[in-house]
């Protein structure tokens, strides 16, 4: 097959923004924007894939830090798309082939839309194609004028289109096929003489016409896939788009999603066959959840790893943390970053738990904190219960053995043990070790004075 660069322009700032963030890094479904284009290059087969980076150059190489594939090249002038591409040159520097051009604010374009792209240019032998869509309102988008055979003989602006031009629904989407002898030899030649000064890579396709080089376009199927980002609106409807892809896609493969529309499903998601998804949940990227599982409404999920048959319950958080299988959570419980819960666990109603592994068959039902703690299988931590695991200065640790049981409202002052099969009674601060098998209770005597308050009165 023949040999396949890409270009990705990522230069600007996108002022249109409104953010101190430059516009390719703004995250959409779970990952920034400039992935999006880069992946589906990737997928086309394309190898290099070189950036065109300007504002916050350093963030945007460090988003595809390790790829080996991807290299950069610095525009430090933003002069126009034409401009940008000629910054390139040097990083393509030996390349012999086809070179497809991107923008870097397009997240919708899909792979299967280059690759036909790439055969209709390379099966007609053109030195330039461009990717077009048909819209029902153009206006702003610059119109792709063709012959009567077809072939493309100009692409005009809006602001130049004389009255039966503005007519014209195929509209520019500003990605392109070039064969690379073509481009080299001719990118040098582009002028800036227009209202505003900059090099236009549209009028590399004006020179193609004028040396009578085959100049084709090809229409996307779905108009969507060359919307570009400028705004906050246009990355939320885009937004949009990506998740009703990932939700479909997922239900396509067995997973019941009561109301996509309002299920925030990142890129990078796996979920089992015969899970059910309520509305209102946010699954972040890097999650993992098995067969059979129910997650109901509000809930929120963030790099995790959830085994087959589990129960996540109403508005409950889950950070970075491991479960097993047949594990139920909530409503309202909070598994921060480093949570590891075996087989048949059960964390219920305002639990907190951090940096803990939990054994098979132990819980905690309601209203505790359990942080930097190993406990074991079969222990029950009664209501009300904490690890006190932190002196004002460093975190300490807590181990809980298998059988234990701790009644409520216990203070674990760490480092403490307690030793397998013991029972902590209820109200017990614990500050030392407890030896298996063991009862422990420190309370401080009850005394009743009766008739107190009448003589208060």
């Amino acid at each position: 097959m023949e040999s396949l660069a890409s270009v990705v322009l990522a230069a600007g700032k996108g002022t249109r923004m409104k953010s101190a963030l430059i516009k390719v890094l703004h995250p959409i479904a779970g990952q920034p924007m400039i992935t999006w284009p880069v992946t589906a290059a990737r997928e086309a087969g394309s190898d290099p894939i070189v950036l065109v980076i300007g504002h916050q150059a350093n963030a945007v190489q460090g988003t595809f830090r390790g790829a080996k594939d991807i290299l950069c090249a610095m525009q430090e002038e933003q002069l126009g798309t034409g401009h940008a591409v000629a910054c390139a040159l040097d990083a393509l520097a030996g390349f012999r082939g086809t070179v497809l051009i991107l923008c870097g604010d397009t997240p919708l374009l899909r792979a299967e839309t280059l690759k036909n792209m790439l055969a209709f240019h390379r099966d007609n032998s053109a030195a330039v194609t461009v990717l077009t869509a048909m819209m029902d309102d153009p206006y702003g988008y610059g119109r792709v004028v063709r012959d009567p055979a077809g072939r493309v003989t100009r692409i005009v602006e809006q602001k130049d289109a004389d009255p039966e031009e503005q007519e014209i629904r195929e509209i520019n989407s500003g990605i392109y096929c070039m064969d690379s002898d073509f481009l080299y030899a001719n990118i040098k030649a582009l002028g800036n003489n227009n209202a505003q000064q900059e090099y236009y890579l549209t009028d590399l396709l004006a020179i193609a016409v004028r040396k009578e080089l085959t100049c084709l376009a090809i229409q996307a199927a779905d108009a969507d896939e060359i919307m570009g980002i400028n705004d906050r609106i246009q990355l939320a409807s885009a937004g949009r788009i990506l998740r009703s892809r990932i939700n479909r896609e997922h239900m396509l493969n067995g997973v019941t999603i009561i109301d996509p529309e309002n299920t925030y499903i990142d890129h990078g998601v796996t979920i089992g066959c015969d899970t059910t998804i309520h509305p209102g949940c946010n699954i972040g990227g890097g999650t993992v959840i098995g067969e059979g599982c129910l997650i109901d409404g509000g809930v929120s999920i963030t790099g995790c790893r959830i085994g087959d048959d589990c129960h996540i319950k109403a508005a409950s958080v889950l950070e970075d943390s491991e479960l097993g299988e047949d594990v139920t959570i909530g409503p309202m419980a909070h598994l921060r970053p480093g949570t590891v819960l075996g087989n048949q666990v059960k964390i219920g109603n305002f639990v907190e738990t951090k940096k803990i592994v939990m054994g098979k068959g132990s819980k905690a039902s309601h209203l505790t904190y359990l942080g930097d703690a190993e406990i074991g299988c079969n222990v029950n931590i009664g209501c009300g219960t904490i690890t006190c695991n932190y002196d004002g200065v460093n975190k300490h640790r807590t181990v809980i053995g298998d059988d234990v049981f701790i009644g409520s409202d216990v203070q674990l002052v760490a480092p403490v043990t307690v030793g397998r099969n013991s029972l902590v009674a209820a109200g017990t601060t614990v500050t030392s070790d407890v030896p298996p098998d063991s009862l422990t209770i420190s309370r401080v005597p009850q005394v009743n004075k009766e008739g107190w308050r009448l003589k208060k009165k």
